[in-house]
């Protein structure tokens, strides 16, 4: 804790990840500021401005060595932080001051570092989402085959197998990939547009309204893009003053579907963990409750829950802001983006890490899967045995009679009660059951169709390509934090 006095973000100190928060920290902002002001004068000075190369060497002597007390002095003096930085770096490039920034406007430098910060945050998430999705593969294919319980309006339904359900949780998670790899690859510049997006200052930069000064305006756009690690093809076509702020609700609802992916499996965590069949790691020294001793609670789960809720309520404010942008520009999207951006990028990272965590150490507890299953089963079985009566010549409107009624006072009697499930104990009393094979009808897994099969399926149809795409960031360890 570095000053108990102050508030502190709990995105920083309790979830999101170093990588995370170094994309979105004042370093990263502001050196990336200076990189554009170094490629927008690299673009200038090549399509003809007079820039020196003395101007161009002292600009990058300083790219990383940005002075942060002195620009805090100039921003308290101008009331303009982009002003407060181009006065920080001229005083330490003297010769460059002249041109820093020349031609441009604030959202030059706010807006073009932004979409990188968006960019690296989303191939980031889906690295991250690629490593969970890989271990829940993994413990779906361990587990490929062992019937389980599956439910329906959470009431006992067909069975299922625990390697087909973890599919569930890794198709969500890969729909959720593609959604995230498709925001990125679709992201464009801005570039150089000038104060209203005309480009009416490097117009006159370049000579003013002839056909060499408008093609030098193209190329500007392109070349800053290049230089800045861009693809010139990938650049806004036409903009106001600021890149279109729908882009950033488009984000933000790429970021919400990663995190309801995350909280469904999360969730069916904290059921299964109540059924007592699978369970998060818990560690030696871990404590459940200060109260109850014996409490074993699904904590990590429930921070993948209550950050995903953080992330999927943040995406109606970018719309919103996008909706309410005055013609060219006004600046009341300022103060919520410096939130709305980072902070579902920071919450998304934390949560994916837990994610990670809990996937690469699920427990299971095989006996009690199948002592849940085992109480429903009769029920579950009940049109096996009502098909093997009537192929050894029962009526089957009468054995479905039989069926019912005991099922019926089975179940009155399971609930009422308290007793066991007695189901098969009556119907081995009735004769049109006589010879019927009772073992074999109750299989567990006469009742999971292809679960396995489907399990193999997806593994070598969906999950072997992501694996393919990200074979050299896989299997990296994450910091779980407190």
């Amino acid at each position: 804790m570095n000053d108990p006095q102050r508030y502190q973000s709990a995105l920083g100190s309790r979830n999101a990840s170093a990588a995370m928060q170094a994309i979105w920290s004042p370093q990263r902002k502001f050196a990336t500021w200076r990189r554009l002001w170094l490629a927008l004068a690299e673009a200038e000075k090549e399509l003809g401005l007079p820039i020196s190369d003395t101007q161009i060497a002292q600009l990058k002597a300083h790219l990383d060595d940005v002075d942060f007390d002195r620009a805090a002095y100039h921003e308290k003096r101008l009331r303009h932080d982009v002003m407060a930085h181009i006065h920080t770096l001229g005083e330490q490039a003297p010769d460059a001051r002249p041109i820093i920034h020349l031609g441009a406007t604030s959202q030059y430098v706010n807006c073009n570092t932004e979409l990188l910060q968006i960019r690296d945050s989303l191939k980031l998430i889906a690295i991250k989402l690629a490593n969970a999705i890989d271990l829940l593969a993994k413990f779906a294919a361990q587990w490929r085959s062992l019937p389980t319980l599956g439910f329906t309006h959470f009431q006992p339904a067909q069975p299922t197998t625990v390697g087909k359900r973890a599919t569930l949780w890794a198709y969500d998670l890969s729909l959720a990939l593609e959604e995230i790899e498709y925001r990125a690859s679709s992201l464009r510049f801005r570039g150089a547009k000038g104060t209203t997006g005309t480009q009416a200052s490097f117009l006159s930069l370049f000579g003013g309204d002839t056909p060499q000064a408008h093609q030098k305006c193209e190329e500007l756009d392109q070349l800053v893009a290049q230089k800045m690690g861009w693809p010139a093809e990938r650049v806004f076509v036409v903009t106001g003053q600021t890149y279109p702020r729908s882009l950033d609700g488009l984000v933000a609802g790429s970021l919400s579907a990663a995190a309801a992916a995350a909280a469904k499996f999360a969730t069916d965590l904290r059921l299964l963990a109540h059924r007592k069949e699978i369970e998060e790691p818990f560690e030696e020294e871990q404590v459940g409750s200060s109260a109850m001793p014996y409490k074993r609670n699904p904590m990590r789960c429930e921070r993948i829950c209550g950050l995903a809720r953080f992330v999927v309520g943040l995406t109606a404010v970018p719309f919103v802001t996008a909706s309410e942008q005055w013609l060219e520009r006004t600046l009341d999207d300022s103060s919520t983006r410096r939130l709305t951006l980072p902070e579902p990028c920071l919450a998304l990272d934390g949560l994916l890490d837990i994610v990670i965590n809990v996937a690469g150490g699920l427990v299971v507890y095989p006996k009690r899967i199948a002592a849940n299953l085992a109480a429903e089963l009769p029920f579950m079985a009940s049109e096996e045995l009502l098909m093997a009566a009537v192929q050894r010549g029962a009526d089957r409107q009468e054995v479905h009679e039989i069926i019912r009624r005991h099922a019926q006072a089975a179940a009155d009697q399971v609930k009422t009660e308290g007793g066991e499930n007695d189901l098969l104990a009556r119907l081995r009393k009735e004769p049109v059951f006589k010879g019927v094979d009772f073992t074999l009808a109750l299989d567990p897994a006469r009742f999971v169709g292809r679960a396995a099969q489907q399990v193999d399926r997806f593994i070598s149809e969906v999950v072997e390509p992501i694996r393919q795409r990200y074979r050299n960031d896989l299997g990296r360890q994450v910091e779980l934090k407190v």
